[in-house]
């Protein structure tokens, strides 16, 4: 008895149409400008001080050297601006997912008096810069005795409105069969959130702390304001001191602002694919 033999198809490669090409050549001019800055930095900062400065400038080092690596570490408390960093954001972070969470679920499902009002003044919030906030921030945080203290700049950049309002627009989204049906098994209001909402949200809970981290990470202003002890300084505070009698080490500075964004570049490799999911959720595509 002979089994008849299914030919297999070979797969040929389907040409490029115009339209691929072209984009495929706007995608790599658009990363070449985005990569650019960074290689600049790099570069830079593996050349000397004197050769940093040079006029005109030249992108590859003509002597190669590790000196401004070995000065930042050497001069600048970069280990403690790191670390301070890491607390602070993390920190930050963590609490921003609790309070969203909990006020975007809030207004999304439960009904009480008052509660437009409220919306509306936390939505008042969107409107309002950061900047101008700063001296009764830092006047509230100075009566408390917070200053020069990890809670002085953790506690102030917990309430952002912008991350209520994603979460509170992404659960009016969840269908409320899913949490009635849990009603009428005998779930209360907190099992229904731990068990159905928040599995439910992990996209837009991934962007919102994602979103949250590098915004603290690379806040300037704020950890500027309410520190002035050397100890406490945070990445963007401390590599802003790498300066002497003479002026900017650009070496220097350069080789720190590699440092600095070396865990948002990490934190980017390793939760792209959050990052996409939850701006696809959190409908941010367009903005």
């Amino acid at each position: 008895m002979t089994t008849a033999q299914i030919p297999v198809k070979s797969r040929t490669a389907k040409p490029w149409t115009p339209s691929q090409i072209v984009l495929t050549l706007l995608g790599g001019v658009v990363s070449l400008v985005w990569t650019a800055p960074l290689a600049w930095a790099l570069f830079t900062s593996l050349k000397s001080e004197t050769e940093a400065v040079e006029v005109p400038p030249h992108w590859l080092p003509k002597a190669w050297t590790v000196q401004a690596w070995k000065a930042i570490f050497d001069t600048g408390n970069i280990t403690d601006w790191f670390v301070n960093s890491l607390v602070v954001s993390v920190c930050v972070t963590a609490v921003v997912l609790v309070v969203s969470a909990l006020a975007g679920y809030g207004f999304a499902r439960t009904e009480f008096r008052g509660k437009g009002a409220l919306l509306a003044l936390v939505m008042t919030g969107l409107m309002v810069s950061p900047a101008v906030l700063g001296v009764p921030l830092f006047t509230t945080v100075q009566q408390m005795g917070m200053v020069d203290t990890y809670w002085g700049m953790i506690l102030p950049q917990c309430a952002p409105a912008a991350m209520v309002y994603i979460l509170y627009k992404f659960f009016q989204g969840i269908p409320r069969e899913l949490e009635e049906a849990a009603f009428i098994d005998g779930a209360g209001r907190w099992r229904v959130f731990f068990t159905i909402v928040l599995p439910l949200s992990r996209p837009s809970l991934a962007a919102v702390g994602i979103f949250t981290f590098i915004a603290s990470w690379n806040n300037f202003l704020w950890p500027y304001m309410v520190t002035n002890n050397p100890d406490l300084m945070t990445m963007p505070n401390g590599i802003a001191t790498v300066m002497n009698s003479y002026g900017i080490q650009w070496a220097q500075l350069m080789a720190g602002g590699l440092m600095a964004g070396l865990p948002l570049i990490v934190v980017f490799v390793f939760f792209q694919r959050q990052i996409v999911a939850g701006v696809a959720h959190t409908g941010l595509a367009g903005q």
